[in-house]
This record gives structure tokens, sequence and C-alpha cells, in this order.
């Protein structure tokens, strides 16, 4: 289908909406839908319109060209309304792009310590800091929910949930694997290693998006391990849920109560099963995905951190800015995630004008 086919759709179901909209009768829940569709559907029908009206006053003016004394006039209006006409069609075509509908969800932030032992740990705790900043840059709330570490404070896994606006659609380009090329705090030759760590970024599901059955679910609760004094020893706050459909399991014992910890293992368990929903609905993104989140391998990488050249590296677009303290301070990583956003919305473009 042409541009100019799709444009008449959309125009055609804006006024088809509107006309329903004004009959009486109607129930409550259908009009709220179409209600929803229609105020979803008004900016791009005003931005076609506005392509439209640019389009016809360019013809106008192209008209014009013949009578002498309108020619330089003329002349100046198509001057202005040539360059305006891609740009506005390249509005149009963005806004027709198909909406992912967790892009305005909060995220669930889980890193792990990959290849690399102790360094390893010591890379995913570097990393954890750095969408800390980069959440506090943007002014969006980071709450930790679980955080292993070791002795040297390595993170072997961490657990955040970022809230704020449109989280999700700026975030969800970071799952995969990071690379680390670096001198370790352990290593006595100063030779570099290459360690990595794992993130992955999940859409914050609540129980109205994600159904889950209580007969689905294996609770296990136990006493905590690790730091907290006596309570630890006394307590079974410590949970464990499995969702039985899909073998998923969470754990979680960050919190001293266990009515605590089975929301935060919950929340993660709604979100773990709306990505693998997701996969299952979409099979390229279940491809991507598989690509993203990876096994922590040094040979799967989505990005790499070279500490002696200051050197930062995203392999997926090729982008390489070497202020690597910018980056892990959180300052520069926007640089990354825009032109990541930039080369989605290049390849969905590319998708849509091609069908």
């Amino acid at each position: 289908m042409s541009l100019t086919e799709t444009l008449a759709r959309v125009l055609a179901r804006h006024d088809e909406l509107r006309d329903a909209l004004a009959q009486p009768g109607m129930a409550p829940d259908h009009f709220a839908k179409l209600s929803k569709e229609y105020a979803d559907l008004t900016p791009v029908a005003e931005a076609i319109a506005e392509l439209h009206r640019a389009e016809k006053e360019l013809a106008d003016a192209e008209t014009m060209l013949a009578d002498p004394e309108m020619a330089a006039e003329a002349k100046r209006e198509i001057e202005s309304l040539r360059p305006r006409i891609p740009d506005l069609e390249m509005q149009v075509q963005r806004m027709l792009l198909p909406k992912d509908v967790a892009d305005e969800r909060n995220a669930l932030l889980e890193i792990r310590a990959g290849t690399g032992g102790d360094e390893a740990a010591l890379f995913g705790a570097v990393l954890f800091e750095m969408y800390r900043k980069y959440a506090a840059i943007h002014g969006w709330r980071f709450e930790v929910m679980e955080l292993s570490q070791n002795d040297l404070g390595g993170l072997r896994e961490g657990v955040a949930s970022i809230s704020g606006r449109g989280v999700f659609a700026r975030l969800k380009f970071e799952s995969g694997v990071h690379r680390v090329q670096r001198v370790p705090q352990t290593e006595a030759s100063g030779r570099v290693h290459t360690s990595t760590a794992t993130v992955a970024v999940l859409p914050e599901m609540e129980d109205v998006d994600v159904q889950i059955d209580d007969k689905d679910l294996k609770i296990d609760v136990y006493r905590s391990s690790g730091a907290g004094g006596q309570h630890v020893n006394k307590t079974e706050s410590a949970v464990r849920i499995t969702h039985l459909p899909t073998g998923i399991v969470v754990a979680m014992q960050d919190e001293r109560s266990q009515h605590k910890n089975r929301a935060k293992a919950m929340k993660i368990l709604r979100g773990r099963i709306y990505e693998q929903m997701r996969a299952t609905r979409d099979a390229a993104h279940a491809a991507e995905r598989k690509s993203q989140v990876g096994t922590g391998d040094r040979s799967e990488r989505i990005r790499t951190y070279n500490f002696p050249q200051s050197r930062v590296t995203d392999h997926r677009i090729e982008m390489t800015l070497y202020k690597i303290d910018d980056v892990i301070a959180g300052d520069a990583l926007d640089e990354f995630i825009d032109a990541l956003i930039t080369r989605d919305e290049a390849e969905k473009l590319a998708e849509l004008t091609a069908n």
C-alpha cells in the first residue's frame, strides 16, 4: 500500500470514528474504546491535513508561475514549501509507526555478572551505578529491589525498578551483553582482562496487563541468607516463586517482610512473563531478544567499555565515543540511546514504505 493510500485510510477512519461517537445510545465500554482510538488518531489526522495544505499551496504556487505579475511571489512560496513537504511527510510517517505498548511503562533493570569472576562482578556494579546516575539525570526514580554483592563490592546480581516518563522506551535498547576491557583491581601484572555482565530491561506490568492464576504458582518461603543480623536466622521472609506453565523462577529476600518480598517477586515475574508473551507473539522479536540477552560469553556483546583507551563502542550501530568517564557517569549515555532509537525508527520507516 502506498503512503497516499495509507493516509487516505487514516483520514477515513478518523471521520468514521467522529461520526460514530456523535451517535447516541452507545454502550459506555464501546464509547470509551472508540474515544481512545479517535484521540490517538486526531494528531495524525491533523498532521496529514497540514501536509495536504502544504501540497495544495505548492501546486497553487507552481500554477502562479505562469502569471508574470505573480511569478516572483510564486517562486518565494515554492522555495519555502518544497523543503517543508518532505519534513511533513517524515513527521506523518513517524506518527504512523507501530507503537510499542510497553514504551510508556516503567522498567525493571536486571544486571548479572557474566564471564570473568570477581572482575565481572565489579563491572556489574559499575553498570548498576551508571544506570542509577542516568535515572537521576532524567528525574526518574531508581529503587533497588535486590542486590547480591561479593566481598570486593562487586555485583553478582542486581535488580532495580526505574519509574518515570517513557523509561522503557529509552532503556529497552540496553538489554544485552556488555563487555569491559581493563586492568582488574586483583591483577598484579597490569594485564588487561576482558569480562562481561548481562543487562536485561523488562517493562513493569500490572495485574491487569498480565493475568497470573494462583494455581499456576509454586511459592516457597525460606530463611534469608547473608547480612541481616538475628532477624535473618529467625524469620522465613525470603520468597521463591515458580510460574509452572513457563518455568520462570523469581527469588526475593531483600526485604524483612515476606509480604514485601512476595510483592517484589510478583512484579518481576509479571515483567518476565510479559516479555515471554511478546517473544511468543512475535518470532522476530524472540530472535532479537535472544541475541540481546545472550549467555554472558565473551564472544557475545552489544557494547564494549575499554578503559585503557577511554573508549566505548556500541557494536550494533558501530558508534564509538572516546569519553568513557562521561558514559559511566550517565552523562553521555544518551548519545548511544538516541542513535539506537534513530536506527530503530529508520528500520520501521523502511518497512512501512516497503509495504
